[in-house]
């Protein structure tokens, strides 16, 4: 008897198969390769026809649904319908559709006539409503997408499950590829294509297509620049645009369009750069504000209503609106650049061209949609002629045609007696025989072969056409006409010339003026006019803290400070806000972002570094060292200059040289030397540790440097060296006396 199985066993399992190396270009061909080319060609990249695969799907669905006339349907019908040929899931399809409605305002020529609320373009935070509560339909403009599709003009494929059809391609009868703009991000390579006027694109195409040597000048006389839906300014460089039109890349500036009330003494902006959103902008000028560099607008908000775009700035009394533009222009996304990146799909691969081959290569494409839909039309035209010719020939002898059917015993054997009763082919008595009894009479047979005259006419000039490439390109530039007359609109954006734009320049807008600053051991700065320090003679300093500089500037005034962790600060004086004599000050290690413990020390007035001129540094360990002051210049804004001086030992002493001094070196054992600077030696090496000034006995420092030591000492006659290292002599005790009262003071 076999041994039950226990309930709770388990089944061994299988043993794993042995882990085997594999060459990472192995797996990346394997694995990542063709999610990268399905990314590339079923996803991000647009096609010649101006679309990505989620738009073509969508707007086919539409069109196959009967949305190109009749009332607007809800857009989650849309939804759902599409999702028979797009497998990505309702919300992607659903933001496909808002993007392409004219409540977005997204595009120059919308393709789905909208109702509700559908967001906007230039604002994140205005968002779509859901799918249920919208309508939609196709514009009147999407029938030029759809000319020609079910007369073969493309090819059809299986969908994802194959139980539908659908196009690789619309026969889009405009340059679509440069009219809607379209951005795609896929693995490796991006797309970035912005819109052209419609009524200048047919324009440049038809010029191309009657002098395929035109060059990029003729090109941009006709067509001069992109064309925004959002409007705007565009800061026109020929130069760089030719740059565009003849790579596909570069970057397209454009400018917010403003106008001014002076009653209300506001500015109004009514349209921005298409790359931005108003809460980008609002966030902007609210820092702006809030760091207060933005002194001229009171308030601003948004006005958005359902006139359009308004975003609202309220001035200060005197403000020059055109100045405050220039400003912000320079300092927000008011002005802002798109950067063009023209990467098509062509035959399923990427390719980024410029414009003049883009439209080059849309007219190849074209071409070959009206080749196709010409050839569909002569077979069906052929077709007719043929049946047409076989009615002619019963018209001879009609009566002949009723007695042989009327003859016939099998209902089979009436088309082969027809055949051989008149010499026609088997169509052809078909289509006799289906002829209904009350069309067999003389003038319905007549007037159906007098066509066979007008159908041969037709038949030759499409065969013509066809034959002829001129002809065909004719055929385009005439549907190119027709669309230009029928949606052009004038451009939105406006073209001003980069030689007419005025560039805000920051220090003509300075407000300067002579002011007196303060720095403290604590690392508190102040910046007081003079009007203000008038009658304040007391500064109110943090409990234990004391002031280590002090002295007179201007506004506009460059301030460098040393820090005790041997590292420079850069700002600027108007970077400070004022202050009065009552108030603690600017905290300068979280206005300049000091590390963790550092202190300013040192600050230094002036934007000039001299050769001429050198830091002095002496160091707790008695050396000491100089550095000339242009190994502290620098270009461009840079803020922050590790490695001012050696960090090998604290810095005791930081002084500005132009021509020799004396110091006052003390050491913490009462002993002290005078000596002049020209016996430090010089290095050009910032870190440089230097020379021993000052000979120290052992545990002893240099405790204080002192350049303004005169008033210290009734005599230093016993204190001077002539060369270093110097040995320090013992402080007198009225010396030390005078000198702590002096230092306590």
């Amino acid at each position: 008897m076999a041994k039950k199985k226990k309930v709770d066993e388990k089944p061994i399992p299988a043993p794993h198969a042995p882990a085997t190396d594999q060459l990472i270009t192995d797996t990346i061909e394997k694995n990542y390769m063709p999610y990268v080319m399905s990314v590339i060609v079923s996803r991000a990249i647009p096609e010649i026809d101006g679309f990505k695969p989620s738009h073509r799907k969508l707007l086919y669905t539409m069109y196959k649904m009967g949305l190109m006339t009749g009332p607007r349907t809800k857009s989650a019908n849309v939804v759902g319908q599409t999702m028979k040929l797009n497998p990505h899931g309702d919300a992607a399809i659903y933001e496909t559709m808002v993007r392409l409605t004219r409540g977005n305002a997204s595009l120059l020529h919308p393709f789905v006539d909208s109702k509700g609320s559908f967001g906007k373009q230039y604002s994140s935070s205005m968002v779509y409503a859901a799918s249920r509560y919208t309508e939609v339909k196709l514009d009147k403009f999407s029938a030029e997408l759809f000319d020609g599709i079910d007369k073969n003009a493309v090819d059809m494929i299986d969908n994802y499950d194959g139980t539908m059809k659908e196009p690789v391609l619309l026969p889009t009868t405009f340059p679509n590829i440069l009219v809607t703009p379209n951005l795609g991000i896929a693995v490796g390579m991006a797309s970035n294509i912005c819109s052209f006027n419609l009524a200048e694109v047919c324009d440049a195409t038809i010029a191309l297509l009657r002098h395929p040597k035109i060059d990029t000048d003729k090109l941009l006389d006709i067509m001069p620049a992109p064309d925004f839906p959002g409007g705007g300014e565009i800061i026109y460089d020929r130069e760089a645009m030719r740059k565009v039109y003849e790579t596909g890349s570069g970057p397209v500036r454009i400018r917010a369009r403003y106008r001014y009330d002076k009653e209300a003494n506001c500015i109004d902006i009514l349209e921005i750069p298409y790359s931005t959103t108003i809460e980008i902008i609002m966030k902007r000028i609210g820092d702006m504000i809030k760091d207060n560099q933005l002194k001229e607008v009171v308030d601003f908000r948004d006005e958005i209503d359902l006139s359009g775009f308004k975003l609202t700035l309220d001035l200060r009394r005197g403000v020059d609106p055109d100045a405050l533009m220039l400003k912000l222009f320079k300092n927000t996304k008011l002005e802002d650049s798109f950067s063009c990146n023209f990467n098509v799909l062509i035959d399923s691969v990427p390719r980024q061209l410029g414009v003049m081959d883009l439209l080059r290569e849309w007219i190849k494409f074209r071409c070959l949609c009206l080749s196709r839909e010409l050839t569909f039309e002569l077979q069906k035209k052929q077709d007719k002629l043929h049946l047409l010719l076989g009615l002619g020939k019963i018209l001879l002898d009609i009566d002949k045609a009723i007695r042989i059917i009327r003859g016939t015993e099998k209902d089979s054997d009436v088309i082969p007696n027809l055949c051989k009763g008149f010499g026609i082919d088997t169509r052809q008595a078909e289509f006799i025989a289906e002829i209904k009894l009350r069309n067999l009479n003389r003038e319905y047979i007549l007037n159906r072969v007098n066509e066979i005259d007008a159908l041969r006419k037709d038949i030759a000039d499409i065969e013509a056409t066809l034959a002829d490439e001129l002809k065909l390109k004719k055929l385009i530039a005439d549907q190119l006409t027709a669309i230009k007359k029928k949606y052009g609109q004038e451009r939105r954006s406006s073209i001003v010339s980069s030689e007419d734009i005025s560039v805000y320049n920051p220090e003509e807008h300075i407000e300067n003026y002579p002011a007196h600053f303060f720095l403290t051991a604590d690392g508190y700065f102040k910046k007081i006019t003079k009007q203000s320090l008038k009658g304040n003679d007391e500064q109110k300093l943090k409990e234990g803290d004391r002031i280590i500089a002090e002295f007179d500037g201007e506004n506009v005034s460059e301030l460098a400070f040393f820090t005790n962790q041997g590292q420079l600060y850069r700002c600027r004086a108007l970077d400070i806000p004022n202050c009065k004599a009552s108030e603690l000050g600017e905290y300068l290690p979280g206005k300049l972002g000091f590390d963790e413990g550092e202190k300013p020390i040192f600050v230094r007035l002036g934007t000039e570094w001299p050769d001429d001129k050198r830091m002095v540094f002496v160091f707790e360990n008695g050396k000491g060292v100089k550095v000339p002051l242009s190994a502290y210049a620098v270009k461009g804004k840079r803020r922050k200059m590790t490695g001012a001086y050696s960090p090998a030992s604290p810095v005791v002493g930081i002084f500005e040289e132009d021509k020799p001094f004396e110091l006052l070196i003390v050491s913490s054992n009462d002993r002290a030397i005078v000596l002049s600077t020209s016996l430090i030696p010089e290095k050009t090496t910032r870190t440089s540790i230097g020379s021993q000034l000052i000979t120290l006995k052992k545990g002893a420092t240099v405790s204080a440097v002192i350049s303004d030591f005169a008033d210290r000492f009734e005599s230093t006659k016993g204190y001077k060296k002539l060369k270093i290292p110097a040995t320090p002599v013992l402080l007198v005790e009225k010396d030390m006396e005078k000198m702590q009262i002096q230092m306590d003071v």
